[in-house]
C-alpha cells in the first residue's frame, strides 16, 4: 500500500530540501526523495566545495605577497591532496547538517530514484525494493549536471567536468577550460593561482559573456596579468587525446584552425536538466532544451505538480531554487507569495578577482529602451581598499534617469559577492538614487564604494 503524505519533493538540493522544510513548517506531511546525497550538487559537488578549493588559493596568494605586508613567509607550497581533503571535508559536514535538519522537520527521507507514475503518484526505486509513495502535490527538484559536447565528453583523465575538477587526480601543468561562465572562470583561477598554465577559450566575443562588458573586460585585464591566456570568439572543434601524454586541442579562432597541447582538459559548457526517468512525457509535462517549462509560480501545467531550481530553467543558482522551494510550498500551503523576479536575483562569481551584479546591464538597460544614468567607482579610491592592499576593482551602477530606479548594479574586485547583497535589497524594496545617497554607510568600509557609485551617477562622487 502506498505511503501517503501532503507533500512529495524529488531531490534534496538546495530547492528541494529548503522547499520540504518550509512545507513541514506549515504543518504538511512532507516526503523527499533523494537518489545521491542530501544537499544535492551546491553542497556535495558545486557551490561548497568550489569556495573551499577557492578559499585555499587565496590564501595561498596571499602567502606570496607577504612582503607587502610587512611579513615574511619562505618555502611557500601547497598539498594538492590535502587541499581537496579539506574541501570535502567542508561538503561532509554541510551534507551531514542536511540530515539533521530533515530529523529536526519531522520529513522522512527514502534514497532511490523517483519515477511519477500519474498526478499525485511516485514510485520510489531503492536498495530494498519499490517504494510507492502518494501526495496531492508533488515538487521536482532535480537539478542538473554538466552539458557535454560531442568529441568533447569527459573521461575523468584527460578531459575533466566540475566533479573530476573537485577531485583532481593531479595537478595540470598545462590546462585548457573550455567556457568562460562561471564555473569555468572559477576553476581557471584556482588552477592559474596554484601554478597552472591555463588558457580559457570561449566562442562568445568576450569571456562572462552575462555579465555587463565593463565588467568583464576589467576582469579579462586582470586574469591576463595573472598569467591566463584568453581566447573569445573561439571554439575547440576537437580533442586528440593521448593517453599519458596529454590532449592536442583543435581551435577555431578567425576563421582558422589552430593546434594547441594541454595536458588537462577542463569542459564548462553549460549545463542540463535532470529530467529523464521522471516520468514527465507521459504525464504531458512540456520540456523546452532539457527544462521543465513552467509559469511564475512554479507550476508545469499539470495539476499539484511543481518544479524548481535548475530543472525549471535560469537563472542556474542555489539561492534562486531556495527561494523557489519557499515560494511553492507556501503556495500549496494556501497562502499568496510572491513570484521571484529573475532580474533581482544576484550572480556571483569567486574567481580572484570576484564578479557580482544584478539586474540589467548598461547594454540590456539600453536596450529595453531605459534612459540610463551610469554611475562609477574604483577600488583604488577606496581607504579600506588600500588597506587589504586589494585596490583593483570598480561598482558601477545603472539607474533609470527618469525615476531614479537602481536598474542594475555590477562589481569586480574583493569582496564583492558579499557587497552586492545591498543592491540586492535595494531592489526589492524599490528603492531610488535618493534613498542610496541618503543612506549613511560606514567608514572605513568597501561598502562605502557602493554610495560612492551612486552618487557618481548623478556628477555628486566625492572621492574621486
Amino acid at each position: 500500500m502506498a505511503a501517503a503524505y501532503d507533500v512529495i519533493v524529488i531531490g534534496a538540493g538546495p530547492g528541494g530540501y529548503v522547499a520540504a522544510i518550509r512545507a513541514a513548517q506549515l504543518g504538511k506531511k512532507v516526503v523527499i526523495v533523494e537518489r545521491e546525497n542530501l544537499g544535492g550538487i551546491c553542497l556535495n559537488w558545486g557551490c561548497i566545495p568550489t569556495k573551499a578549493l577557492l578559499r585555499s588559493a587565496e590564501v595561498f596568494h596571499l602567502m606570496h605577497r607577504a612582503k607587502e605586508f610587512g611579513l615574511a613567509a619562505t618555502g611557500i607550497s601547497y598539498d594538492l591532496p590535502a587541499v581537496v581533503a579539506r574541501s570535502r571535508g567542508v561538503a561532509k559536514q554541510l551534507s551531514s547538517g542536511i540530515g539533521h535538519l530533515m530529523k529536526k522537520n519531522k520529513i522522512t527521507v527514502v534514497m532511490g530514484q523517483a519515477t511519477v507514475t500519474a498526478k499525485g503518484k511516485v514510485s520510489v526505486k531503492t536498495d530494498k525494493g519499490t517504494e510507492d509513495l502518494t501526495a496531492p502535490a508533488i515538487i521536482l527538484a532535480t537539478g542538473a549536471r554538466a552539458r557535454e559536447l560531442p568529441g568533447l565528453e569527459a573521461d575523468g583523465d584527460l578531459v575533466w567536468t566540475y566533479r573530476h575538477a573537485l577531485e583532481p587526480k593531479r595537478m595540470p601543468k598545462k590546462l585548457l577550460v573550455i567556457g568562460s561562465g562561471a564555473i569555468g572562470i572559477e576553476f581557471a583561477s584556482f588552477f592559474n593561482t596554484l601554478g597552472a598554465d591555463t588558457t580559457v577559450v570561449e566562442v562568445m566575443d568576450r569571456i562572462l559573456p552575462v555579465e555587463d562588458t565593463e565588467i568583464a573586460t576589467f576582469a579579462k585585464k586582470q586574469f591576463v596579468k595573472q598569467g591566463m591566456k584568453i581566447m573569445e570568439k573561439a571554439a575547440v572543434k576537437k580533442l586528440d587525446r593521448k593517453p599519458g601524454q596529454g590532449v592536442t586541442a583543435h581551435i577555431e579562432v578567425g576563421g582558422k584552425i589552430e593546434t594547441h597541447d594541454f595536458d588537462t582538459v577542463i569542459s564548462a559548457v553549460g549545463i542540463v536538466g535532470n529530467i529523464e526517468n521522471l516520468g514527465l512525457e507521459a504525464l504531458g509535462v512540456k520540456i523546452d532544451r532539457t527544462h521543465v517549462v513552467t509559469d511564475e509560480y512554479c507550476r508545469t501545467g499539470i495539476d499539484g505538480l511543481y518544479a524548481i531550481g535548475d530543472i525549471a530553467g535560469a537563472p542556474w543558482l542555489a539561492h534562486k531554487a531556495s527561494h523557489e522551494g519557499v515560494m511553492v510550498a507556501e503556495l500549496i500551503a494556501g497562502g499568496h507569495p510572491h513570484p521571484i523576479k529573475p532580474n533581482s536575483i544576484a550572480g556571483c562569481t569567486y574567481c580572484h578577482p570576484q564578479i557580482a551584479s544584478v539586474g540589467l546591464t548598461e547594454a540590456k538597460a539600453k536596450e529595453a529602451g531605459h534612459d540610463i544614468r551610469v554611475g562609477r567607482f574604483p577600488f583604488i579610491g577606496n581607504g579600506k581598499a588600500i588597506a587589504l592592499g586589494e585596490s583593483e576593482g570598480m561598482i558601477k551602477t545603472i539607474f533609470d534617469a527618469k525615476t531614479g530606479e537602481l536598474l542594475g548594479a555590477h562589481m569586480v574586485g574583493a569582496e564583492v559577492t558579499e557587497l552586492i547583497q545591498g543592491y540586492v535589497i535595494g531592489r526589492t524594496l524599490e528603492t531610488t538614487e535618493e534613498d542610496l545617497m541618503n543612506t549613511v554607510f560606514p567608514h572605513p568600509t568597501l561598502s562605502e564604494m557602493m554610495h560612492e557609485s551612486v552618487l557618481d551617477a548623478y556628477g555628486r562622487a566625492l572621492h574621486f
